[in-house]
């Protein structure tokens, strides 16, 4: 290596890693361009550690650590590109700041907070995993995609296991009576069935996240896209479900020039998004509501509901409607109480402020 300043630059040959492999745009160029001038170089978060970082560089991989000036709510995620100062004769760097992100799945965090937490940043398509040994819930389904949805992700179910599938065709029915739009592809991470069904999502540049359940076999579903047994898998189970095994999220590259995002299985979602999302995944819902009388009809007691006719006729299903108005209060429920943390934040800020003025003044 030949030094420049106080960085490194490797020679050609130890160059390891090509921006455009790693998903870098014209999008993402443009966000870097204020970082150009000020020694920084781009990198792409592939692991983060809760503090530290993995980062893939043209550089290679290096070890990132991010500048104390960053506070909670600006800390980068798995898929981030960040602009990164890397030090001399280290292989490590200092991440400085975190690019604006053209996707993100977020969910809100566990517990009482009014917090979210970013799972995949960057993010084209989202492999919204189940499996056919008791994990295919509609309802379960329905809160991931209301979530894909929200990312600006583009959303596939992917049934795995299909290999100990009891009724498959009744089984993916149910699904794809909920997944409007969406395409359900059914395979077996284990056996190699349907896997190729998954390739025209797979291009070059392209990063898919596979979100999902505990022991649905995603980390399975990974070895066979990587070719190799790049992740740990566990036995399933005495009851026939998988183990969970992934523990932090970690971004893989394929043989096929794509990029997987391996997320740790997800014992709940709360969803941290806006309600009129809710028109993509229940799509039929909102077609149905554009047809009542009342435009701001709430489908209980109002005539010539078209919601109401429908559950009466039998095309929209009960539970389906259960669903959508469960998720709508949640939702609802959410946006109070992010108002209350934005004006209780205000406040404590005012706060703040004076305090500053009253010391000023005394000085």
């Amino acid at each position: 290596m030949r030094p420049h300043g106080r960085f490194f630059v490797p020679k050609p040959k130890e160059t390891a890693l090509n921006l455009q492999e790693l998903g870098w745009d014209a999008f993402f160029a443009d966000a870097f361009r204020p970082y150009e001038n000020d020694n920084l170089i781009p990198a792409r978060v592939a692991a983060r550690h809760h503090g530290p970082c993995e980062l893939l560089t043209e550089l290679g991989r290096l070890g990132g650590v991010p500048a104390g000036r960053l506070g909670d709510d600006e800390l980068p995620a798995v898929g981030d590109w960040v602009a990164v100062r890397p030090l001399d004769g280290e292989r490590k760097a200092v991440i400085e700041a975190v690019l604006p992100r053209r996707s993100a799945f977020t969910r809100k965090e566990a517990w009482r907070r009014t917090v979210a937490q970013v799972v995949a940043a960057n993010v084209d398509t989202v492999f919204i995993v189940t499996a056919f040994d008791g994990d295919l819930n509609a309802r379960r389904l329905e809160r991931y995609l209301t979530a894909a949805w929200d990312s600006g992700s583009t959303p596939v179910i992917v049934a795995n296991k299909a290999d100990l599938a009891d009724d498959r065709l009744a089984e993916i029915a149910e699904v794809e009576a909920i997944a409007l739009g969406v395409p359900v592809l059914v395979v077996s991470a284990a056996t190699g069935e349907g896997i190729d069904e998954l390739e025209p999502h797979l291009l070059p540049g392209r990063t898919i996240a596979l979100l999902g359940s505990s022991g649905v076999g995603k980390s399975t579903l990974v070895n066979r896209l990587a070719g190799r047994e790049l992740l740990a898998t566990a036995e399933i189970r005495s009851d026939g479900r998988g183990r969970h095994t992934t523990t932090h999220r970690e971004l893989v590259p394929l043989p096929s020039g794509a990029l997987l995002i391996d997320t740790p299985g997800m014992r709940e979602l709360q969803l941290w998004a806006d309600a009129d999302v809710l028109d993509s995944t229940f799509a039929e819902i909102a077609e149905l509501a554009g047809a009542c009388r009342f435009s701001d009809c709430s489908h209980e007691h109002e005539p010539d509901c078209a919601v109401k006719a429908a559950i009466d006729d039998g095309s929209l299903p009960v539970e389906r409607f259960a669903s959508y108005r469960k998720l709508l209060r949640e939702l609802r429920a959410l946006e109070i109480r992010k108002d209350g943390r934005l004006k209780s934040e205000a406040r404590k800020e005012m706060r703040r402020f004076s305090r500053r003025m009253r010391k000023s003044s005394y000085s």
